[in-house]
């Protein structure tokens, strides 16, 4: 048996189902059976979204948008759609630490041929080992969601059996799961003990399995919003909150006085530092948060993204913050304008350090992609550069913890471009530790900084900051 976490928990072994398998349902009567027991239909959902990201490469965020989510979420209740996501958040946040357990409760591996099953347990161990819910709820439509499917229905006492032996153990599985050996993909776990050492790396994937909650960035008076949102202001001065309502019944949403936006997202531009009535460019600004940044400050800016329907999300969020900013289509390594006074580059990347907040992440994520990426920020960087006037000011950030995307980066760009200098960043001045700063200058965040005694309280995404200067 492996451990290898990128894989199926078990190898197959059955060739065919076993005997008396039961009769296939119709859709129609799968279909009358999801309706007739309440938040049946979220747990299916959830299993196959499971599958989706960790088979076919898809985001949580895709899986759940309003345009793709009847192909999974038709028939789910818009109550019950939290809860589908919900159970698909947990399981891929501990999906090593499921697929440990599960692989010990099924020692032959997986049937061959059983459709759903194995995310069909994925979703009912989520449950189980990591949400309210009650055990038999779980169990039971854990079962119930096997029975639909025409492939796993035969399995059915399999799922049963399983998940209950999960209950009586749950403590052991508990207990002996590790974050970084469990529940980080093994390829991520080595690059961060080599960059990182063990103790770091380890403190890293311990803070990825907390539950974030919100940060918000204020126009204004954040101890008052604070206050009012039942939250407290950070030392980086984001508002963080302690809440699971609805964002837009929260005091503040609909007036467009706040956006969500986590503290280290707020950073960069609070680098760049930009005055009033300056023209800034906004490179890769979707979906937003930093151009309302910008625009709050008074800069006259021009948001820049290659996604046409990302750009319609910016635009929709400045209109409810009732801030303006120039939106523009197309690809930050070709765009022509004049000159700018500052830019920020907020680079595609790896997006590893968002692991808190997107646990797909690291499941969908390839060892190749960080190469393929660096290469496309060098391009964006050195165009950024012909955009910039001479005495211009320039903010580069990504939300990975490698440093390819980050410190190696940015020296490559310096040694390429003689007449731009690295600005070294006051990490106190941010509200951040010491130990946030580079040797070069730069910040480079960790999701475990920002300790509380508080899970939901502490931590914040990975990032790399870099301020750079073009000489006059």
């Amino acid at each position: 048996m492996t451990k290898d976490k990128g894989r199926s928990f078990g190898r197959p072994v059955h060739k065919t189902g076993p005997a008396g398998k039961a009769r296939p349902q119709t859709a129609e009567q799968a279909a009358a059976e999801a309706l007739a027991h309440p938040g049946l239909a979220a747990r299916v959902a959830a299993a196959a979204i499971i599958g989706d990201v960790v088979q076919g490469g898809h985001t949580l965020d895709e899986k759940f948008a309003a345009e793709t989510a009847p192909s999974r979420l038709s028939g789910v209740a818009e109550r019950d759609r939290g809860l589908a996501r919900s159970i698909a958040t947990v399981a891929l946040r501990r999906l090593g630490t499921i697929r440990l357990a599960l692989s010990q409760l099924v020692e032959k591996g997986l049937p061959r041929n059983c459709g759903a099953l194995e995310w069909i347990l994925v979703a009912g161990a989520a449950q189980i080992l990591f949400l309210d819910i009650p055990d038999h709820a779980a169990v039971d439509l854990a079962v119930r969601a096997a029975r639909l499917d025409s492939k796993s229905a035969g399995f059915a006492n399999l799922v049963n059996g399983v998940l209950r032996n999960l209950i009586r153990r749950r403590d052991e599985f508990l207990e002996q799961s590790d974050p970084l050996e469990d529940d980080t993909p093994h390829w991520l776990a080595a690059r961060w003990r080599r960059i990182y050492g063990e103790e770091r790396a380890l403190a890293i994937a311990a803070a990825h399995r907390d539950e974030p909650t919100l940060d918000l960035t204020v126009k204004s008076d954040p101890e008052v919003w604070a206050e009012k949102l039942g939250g407290r202001v950070l030392p980086t001065g984001s508002v963080r909150l302690d809440t699971h309502a609805p964002i837009p019944e929260l005091p503040g949403y609909a007036e467009g006085e706040w956006w969500v936006q986590d503290a280290s997202a707020a950073l960069p531009v609070r680098v760049l530092a930009v005055l009033p009535g300056e023209r800034v460019l906004d490179l890769c600004a979707a979906p937003g948060g930093k151009t309302a940044q910008l625009a709050s400050a008074g800069a006259k800016v021009t948001a820049l993204d290659r996604s046409a329907e990302r750009l319609k999300v910016l635009a929709a969020n400045l209109a409810r913050l009732k801030l303006e900013a120039t939106i523009a289509v197309g690809d930050a390594a070709q765009f022509k304008a004049e000159p700018f006074d500052a830019i920020l580059v907020d680079a595609p990347c790896s997006a590893t350090g968002t692991a808190r907040r997107c646990p797909d992440v690291p499941w969908i994520k390839k060892p190749g992609d960080i190469a393929a990426l660096a290469a496309i920020q060098a391009r964006i960087l050195d165009h950024a550069l012909t955009l910039l006037k001479p005495g211009g000011r320039m903010v580069y950030c990504t939300c990975s913890l490698e440093p390819e995307e980050g410190e190696a980066q940015i020296a490559a760009l310096l040694r390429r471009n003689p007449d731009v200098s690295q600005q070294r960043i006051d990490p106190l001045a941010l509200g951040l530790p010491e130990q946030a700063a580079t040797a070069e200058g730069g910040l480079r965040l960790l999701p475990d900084f920002l300790p509380d005694p508080d899970p939901r309280q502490r931590g914040l995404d990975g990032f790399y900051v870099a301020s750079l200067k073009k000489l006059g």
